[in-house]
């Protein structure tokens, strides 16, 4: 039963998907859905934080986007450190960081430190969600992998309504420095991950670690077969060999500039850069163009969760999608309905502020949005070779935080001259770009293994 003269790729791609494979995404989602609720929660506790503090708008919007920036640091360094030291011990360190900082928030007596412990939160948040997506492109079978990681990319707006529903009820209660404190606590979720994530078999193989890579796939091969109840398992398939590239910290991000992926690395760092630039310059402000048209901040709240729940049937539409119609038409077709249904939401307070408009094209925005999240997840980590993976969905990452710090400023500097109309008539821009570039420069990925995308 020697399986040594096989790669990682091959005794991987094989495995029916099982019960293991689950856990595995249960693990990486909840630590995905804790950060999402994190990142939310200052849409939530930023009235009560501007009051005890006595912020002007200038200095709220900055606490805000605090975590932003960090997540900036964050993205860029975690994906080389993955990519040099693996993807276990940076996935672990990120968790135990953002749950230091959300405790630490708890604790902050001027804005200055709680701005400074967002900005750790930040970095910890940044570098999380790349080796995720990374940690999960590597070990779920191609024929199953989009659909997997837009599931997960669905544990964000299931986070950022959890938020809401806690702030609604815990805020008046206990205030937000315990909520800060509630939400250090899954951090202590990392001690569930160090026994049950493995090492990326992939990324131990091209580091030139073949014993270390090997047990590992035993190990799993193993869970695999409890799970399924039977001993025997398919047999490898024949795929192109990875020749193992001893890295230095740099080296992955030169690759992400080759010949062979320079046209990839554009096209998805133009496409995070305009989706993120549009989705955070006009989620960051449904809220309070509510309470513009006159709404209660309660009521704002409470609508804001209602228009997000639009995002659950979004993203469960894409997960599906993916794999029946591909990656880039789903890609596509949701950025433009996105940027359709925000033209719509916005004209909707031109007309005298209709609730039923309001929330009709607002559900239908999140649906859009959150289906054109879940896509970008599953289709960056495909554009690249294990060696430049993580750096590759870290780079693309951050170059969207860096939309993302932006699209709040964007959207403050146009509202004076063009009211809320114009607003989301440039988010809709943004989108119409983003969704052209997929386009013209988007390759297909679905239903082949991460080697042959590689060799492509």
């Amino acid at each position: 039963m020697g399986m040594q003269g096989y790669s990682a790729a091959q005794r991987l791609e094989r495995l029916p998907i099982s019960g293991y494979h689950r856990i595995i995404f249960i693990i990486i989602a909840l630590a995905f859905f804790f950060d999402s609720m994190d990142l939310a929660m200052m849409t939530f506790l930023l009235g009560s934080i501007k009051t005890e503090f006595g912020l002007s708008t200038a200095q709220a919007g900055l606490l805000a986007s605090s975590s932003f920036f960090g997540m900036v640091i964050g993205a860029s360094l975690s994906g080389m450190l993955a990519d040099r030291f693996g993807r276990k011990p940076v996935f672990q360190w990120s968790i135990v960081l953002w749950g230091v900082a959300s405790y630490l928030c708890s604790t902050a007596q001027t804005v200055e430190t709680l701005t400074l412990f967002r900005i750790l939160l930040g970095i910890g948040m940044g570098m999380e969600f790349p080796i995720a997506q990374s940690m999960l492109s590597e070990l779920i079978p191609a024929k199953r992998r989009g659909r997997y990681i837009a599931l997960m990319d669905g544990f964000w707006p299931l986070g950022f309504v959890a938020a809401g529903v806690l702030s609604y009820f815990l805020l008046p209660v206990i205030g937000w420095r315990d909520i800060f404190l509630v939400l250090a606590v899954p951090a202590v979720f990392v001690l569930a991950i160090r026994f049950f994530i493995p090492e990326s078999p992939r990324w131990l193989e091209q580091a030139g670690r073949h014993a270390a890579a090997d047990k590992v796939l035993l190990g799993i091969e193993q869970k695999v077969r409890n799970s399924l109840g039977r001993a025997d398992l398919p047999e490898p398939i024949a795929l192109p060999r990875v020749e193992s590239v001893p890295g230095t910290f740099f080296s992955a991000f030169q690759q992400l500039w080759s010949a062979q992926y320079r046209q990839r690395t554009m096209m998805i760092w133009s496409v995070w850069f305009f989706a993120l630039l549009g989705f955070y310059g006009l989620t960051s402000w449904l809220s309070a163009l509510l309470q513009q048209s006159g709404f209660a901040v309660t009521q704002s709240v409470y609508y804001t969760v209602i228009i997000s729940l639009g995002g659950i049937p979004g993203f469960l539409m894409a997960a599906w999608l993916v794999e029946r119609w591909g990656r880039k038409p789903v890609c596509v077709v949701t950025l433009l309905g996105g940027g359709v249904m925000a033209f719509l939401y916005g004209q909707s307070a031109v007309f005298g502020g209709n609730v039923g408009l309001l929330i009709t094209s607002g559900l239908l925005m999140q649906f859009f949005l959150f289906g054109m999240w879940a896509v970008l997840y599953t289709y960056t980590p495909e554009l690249y070779p294990t060696s430049a993976r993580a750096t590759g969905s870290g780079f693309a990452s951050a170059i969207g935080r860096v939309g993302s710090l932006l699209g709040p400023l964007v959207t403050g500097l146009v509202f004076p001259i063009t009211g809320q109309g114009g607003v989301f008539a440039l988010g809709a821009l943004c989108f119409a770009v983003a969704a052209l570039v997929v386009w013209v420069f988007g390759m297909e990925t679905k239903g082949k293994t991460l080697e042959e995308l590689a060799e492509a």
